[in-house]
Formats: C-alpha cells, structure tokens, sequence
C-alpha cells in the first residue's frame, strides 16, 4: 500500500483511484461497508482501491484539548487498510489551509485536480469543506459537475444498534471488548513501540512490555485476555499473553498505559511495535497492600486469562 499525504504533488501512478473518504477511526463494519463499495468499483473501472482520510483527526484538530478520543492511531489505521486490501492511502494533512476550503473547492483542488479520483464513496452521513459545508448530496451535485463518480453508503446496524465509533468506544469504556468486536469486525487493538517502564514487573516474576495510549479512547481499566502481534524484530510473532492497562495503583499516582505480560516469551522488544488486541476483560484494578498478594492475584489473572483465550481461539 502507498500512503500519499500531498495533493498538490501527486505521483501518476497514484491517481485514478476509486475511494472511499471518511476518518475511518477504528475501521468498523460500517467503514469496511463503504471501503467494499469502493472495491467494487475499482473494479469495474480497473483502477487502483484507495482511502482518503485525515491526519490529526479534524475533531482532534478543532479540539485539542478535549478528552482523548481515537480509537486507533495514524500507524494502525494504515495496518488495518493495508489487511483489507487498500492500495493507495491518500492520509492528508488535516490543517488551517485544508480545513478552509469550501466544499466544491475541495471537490476541485482535491478529488479532481489533486488526485484525478474516479469515484468515491461515502457514507450517508458524511460532512466535508469549510464550517462542513457540504454533505453527501453536495458531493453528488459536485461530481455530475465535475466528471467523477459518487456512492453514497447506507448507515450499518444490527439488531443491537448503529455501527459507529461512538458505540464502540462506549463498550471499551463498559468493559466489554467483545461487543466492541462485534461492531469493528475484529478485534479492538492497541498498537506502538515498546517504551521503557518501571521495570517492576521483572522484579516480580512478570516483564511486561509498556505501550503508551496517549490520545487513545482509553479501555475500562483493568485486567485483560490479550493476544499480541510482535509486528518487527528477530521475535516477530503471534503470542498470547494478560495485559492491564490503567493507573497501576498500588504503586501510586502513575500516567495511564498498557503492560502486557508475553506468556512463554523471552526476548529484548524494546522499540519494537507491538499490536495488543482485546479479548476479555477480566477484573478492575485493585491496590494491593503488599507485594505477596499482588503476585499471588497476577498468578490467577494470567491462569484466567489463558483459560478465556484457549476458549476464544
């Protein structure tokens, strides 16, 4: 997959495409509903399968300050599209000069000019251009007048409710990865280089490996089943292992992140990307009073989290 961030110097080879345009945070079954939509133009047109998103976020962009959002970061994305079969990512640089231009100017400059799409898809709620000025029935009044093809996708749902980002995070936040699952088609994941911790872990029988969620909608906090993807290295691999991600209290007033302890693994991943997915959510955080009694609840935690994962593979 090529990721190209300039519209206004394009490859030839990059343009062309059919894409689907959206934020696609998380890649959810909704996403992956106007991607197909995509595919299937791409190929009845022979032309390249491309996504045109926005990096930062536009919500994160207008609000930086807000509470983290995102479900996964610019990195993961990427994975993802490029599993599902994206050939070109057009990843554009969400800033002051993109987000002011008006909707048919961005149509113009853009989807025309900058990368020649063919056809796009988007969702039946998409909004885009300066003050989001334009939604999917403007775009499909700018492509008849501009010479590209418009899908507009349908909202995805089941029995339960709409697929959206929204519902997803609120299950994370529940505690319930696998409802979240059910919404994104796959596992929710955690994805970034090893970074250095505390060490304590070591010193209680049980490295860990340490990622950041800074910017990330942060999980329920707690103990988790997980399964983790050494992405790079001499140890790349899939391997199972318990994770807990918060505040790690009984050590005292810490930044949040994710420990995950790699079962039957011995090796130096420090720097290494790592993909650590959700697979049951098992216990709150507890502080413990000694450090006895908090490796003896490690001892249960990882027995139950080999139980859920031998149970879900």
């Amino acid at each position: 997959m090529r990721i190209i961030r300039d519209y206004k110097y394009v490859d030839p080879k990059d343009r062309g495409a059919s894409a689907a345009i959206g934020n696609f945070d998380g890649v959810h079954l909704g996403h992956r509903s106007v991607i197909d939509l995509a595919r299937s133009k791409a190929v009845d047109l022979n032309c390249p399968l491309g996504v045109m998103t926005f990096e930062p976020h536009p919500r994160q962009y207008f609000a930086p300050l807000s509470p983290a959002f995102r479900l996964m970061n610019a990195e993961a994305r990427a994975h993802r599209l490029e599993k599902l079969g994206v050939e070109r990512l057009y990843e554009l640089n969400f800033n002051a000069a993109l987000s002011g231009l008006p909707a048919e100017d961005f149509a113009k400059h853009v989807i025309v000019q900058g990368f020649g799409l063919r056809h796009v898809v988007v969702g039946a709620d998409f909004y885009f251009g300066k003050g989001r000025g334009g939604n999917a029935g403007t775009l499909e009044e700018l492509g008849a007048q501009m010479g590209f093809g418009v899908t507009v996708a349908p909202l995805i749902a089941d029995a339960q409710g709409e697929f959206s980002s929204t519902s997803i995070r609120q299950a994370l936040s529940d505690g319930k990865p696998e409802d979240a699952a059910r919404m994104l088609g796959h596992l929710h994941r955690i994805e970034g280089p090893v970074i250095s911790g505390d060490q304590r872990g070591r010193d209680l029988g049980y490295p860990t490996a340490n990622l950041a969620i800074d910017g990330l909608h942060p999980p329920k906090f707690g103990v988790y089943a997980v399964l983790v993807d050494v992405l790079e290295g001499p140890h790349k691999g899939h391997y199972h292992g318990a994770a807990s991600i918060g505040l790690r209290p009984t050590f005292g007033g810490n930044h949040p992140n994710l420990e995950v302890y790699i079962f039957d693994f011995s090796g130096d991943i420090y720097g290494i990307d790592i993909s650590v997915a959700l697979v049951g959510y098992q216990r709150v955080e507890l502080k413990f009073d000694n450090l006895a009694a908090l490796i003896d609840q490690i001892d249960k935690d990882c027995v139950e989290s080999r139980r859920i994962l031998a149970a879900h593979t």
